[in-house]
């Protein structure tokens, strides 16, 4: 079992201690999050084992996941990792002892999984109108990371094809691309609002998996590492390969990381240059609030593609919908074609940014812009 400090989350957030954004009241999400998960049925994907088996579906996971991440050896140019690694004893969050040499339908065979939900926000540094592409890294330096996923109904325990997955996350220091804002690296990087890098959209395929080529997430402070998802279950790709900036229905979610892998990544160049504050998995309250719900793990299954945490990660994650509930979204910047605009209708800080204005960035001075 990991090590995770439950209770009354609530209860214990303090007047400092709520807000994971500037101008952003995670109470009001914890109580969303909460408030949804006790109004539906079922709160994980254990319940579709059987079908998801007999179906062949887990025999295609399988065989998928283990090509996919010879793929990205080979791509790398690595060869199979020995059992001998020190951090075998760290891939497998089910802490079962499985080591990277284990046999793919040991490895692969795991049904970790978790409900996102309509009724929470998505967060104030939403994009809409990014690009639907697989490869999501641009110019970010960072470990590589290899993302499989898969939607699956919850009601019928069948995968769900044709609806779009998109993801994003900070970087390897910390900073969001496409906002412009108050805590979120630099202000004065007016050109921030413009970018692209870390976010992407992919559909669903006839198994529900939808993949990315990522880097592995920094950190900021009063969150603990993870990665933003939302499922879109009505939206039309357009010519210029975007959703556009529609309203549609979606599912919102995030997704963690073993606190032991987000140690050894953090040693890694360049994530020592963030000097913001890591927020242990164990003092996350959106984590501690999934944590609690019987049968829910957000957290990724991970493997290491080579010997060593540099040469990359392939990780994956099943979760379910609800295809019943669905919400729209607002987001807070709306990227076009000449480049990102602030949403008008989007909840603070857009605009303004409350407290005292920023001076400096989040990183270190030899890293000169919020990319």
């Amino acid at each position: 079992m990991r090590p995770l400090i439950l209770g009354a989350v609530l209860l214990a957030l303090g007047p400092q201690g709520v807000f994971a954004h500037p101008g952003h009241n995670i109470n009001e999400e914890l109580l969303e999050r909460r408030s949804f998960l006790q109004s539906i049925e079922h709160r994980s994907l254990a319940h579709c084992a059987p079908k998801l088996k007999d179906r062949g579906i887990h025999e295609r996971n399988v065989a998928r996941r283990a090509a996919l991440l010879e793929q990205h050896r080979e791509k790398r140019g690595l060869k199979k990792r020995q059992v001998d690694d020190p951090l075998n004893t760290d891939h497998n969050r089910t802490d079962l002892g499985y080591t990277p040499d284990t046999d793919p339908e040991t490895l692969f065979a795991g049904q970790n999984s978790c409900v996102l939900t309509p009724d929470v926000t998505q967060g104030p540094y939403y994009v809409g109108g990014e690009y639907v592409r697989t490869d999501v890294v641009e110019d970010q330096p960072g470990v590589g990371l290899v993302l499989d996923y898969q939607v699956i109904d919850v009601e019928t325990c069948d995968p769900i094809p044709d609806v779009y997955l998109e993801i994003w996350h900070c970087n390897a220091t910390g900073v969001y691309s496409g906002v412009v804002a108050f805590g979120n690296g630099d202000l004065s990087d007016e050109d921030n609002i413009n970018q692209t890098w870390l976010r992407g959209i992919q559909p669903t395929d006839e198994d529900g998996v939808a993949q990315f080529e990522t880097i592995f997430p920094g950190h900021y402070a009063g969150r603990a590492t993870h990665i933003h998802l939302l499922v879109h279950t009505n939206a039309t790709l357009h010519e210029n390969n975007t959703l556009g900036n529609e309203v549609y229905a979606s599912h919102v979610g995030q997704v963690f990381f073993d606190q032991a892998l987000i140690d050894t990544v953090e040693k890694e160049d360049p994530y020592p240059l963030n000097r913001q504050a890591l927020t242990q998995n164990a003092d996350d309250w959106f984590l501690l609030e999934e944590a609690i719900v019987d049968g829910v793990d957000p957290f990724m299954e991970y493997a290491l593609l080579g010997d060593r945490i540099s040469d990359g990660i392939f990780g994956w994650l099943a979760f379910g919908i609800n295809m019943t509930h669905t919400r729209s979204i607002t987001p807070a910047v709306l990227l076009y074609e000449e480049g990102g605009v602030r949403n008008p209708d989007a909840a603070p800080p857009f605009p303004p940014f409350p407290g005292p204005p920023p001076t400096g960035s989040n990183i270190d001075d030899e890293t000169t812009d919020a990319s």
